[in-house]
């Protein structure tokens, strides 16, 4: 089950991809709404992850120490 849902998720990442590819070349209108979408779901993803590890530590991937 947890293959399904992230092979969905796959298909889901590399169409919108696909679409900001597309409409950055001139696309339809509905191939520049999904490339609006995907990338603020991208902007999101990156602030979350901004926001989410704790605060005080040495930077991406460090232990701290």
């Amino acid at each position: 089950m947890g293959v399904l849902v992230l092979s969905g998720v796959l298909v889901l990442v590399v169409a919108g991809c696909g679409c900001v590819v597309w409409a950055a070349r001139g696309g339809p209108r509905w191939a520049r709404a999904v490339a609006a979408v995907t990338l603020g779901a991208g902007e999101l993803a990156r602030r979350a992850h901004r926001t989410g590890g704790r605060h005080g530590g040495s930077g991406p991937g460090g232990d701290g120490g």
